[in-house]
């Protein structure tokens, strides 16, 4: 197996993002109406600061992972902030380099911007994941809560 290929997402990848991305929903327990699908896509190729971008993995021309970011602004800096939304690797291709290249790549894209924050969060329960970020990046200690 090749190492993962990343770039961009086009609008000729919808089929693959979408299947990825229900991918990712699915092992979150998660789903989003089809009209959230849509207004998700259509806002990762709209022009604008804060709206959200995303990357797409390949291995040997197959769709194995993606990426959704976000910039946004805040009260610490003068700079936004880059936060890394979804992340994604095919369970077949976990271990090849994928989530890593991701990151890499997002973290590339926002420091062209002058951005040198990029900040995720995932599951507690997500070993898989938590194995990864463990390597890649530092631990905050911070604690998300939700109002329901």
């Amino acid at each position: 197996m090749s190492e993962p290929t990343i770039r961009p997402l086009s609008e000729g990848d919808h089929a693959d993002w979408k299947r990825l991305w229900t991918d990712y929903l699915t092992f979150y327990k998660a789903s989003v109406s089809e009209s959230v699908y849509a207004s998700t896509w259509k806002r990762l190729f709209t022009p604008g600061e804060f709206e959200p971008r995303g990357f797409i993995a390949t291995i040997d021309g197959k769709a194995v992972g993606l990426v959704h970011y976000l910039d946004h602004r805040s009260c610490w800096s003068e700079v936004n902030n880059c936060y890394l939304q979804d992340l994604f690797s095919d369970p077949g291709a976990r271990g090849k380099g994928v989530g890593a290249a991701l990151i890499k790549a997002v973290k590339q894209e926002a420091a062209s911007r002058g951005i040198t924050n990029v900040y995720w969060m995932t599951h507690e329960t997500n070993d898989t994941a938590r194995r990864l970020y463990d390597r890649v990046a530092r631990r905050t200690g911070f604690i998300e809560y939700d109002l329901l």
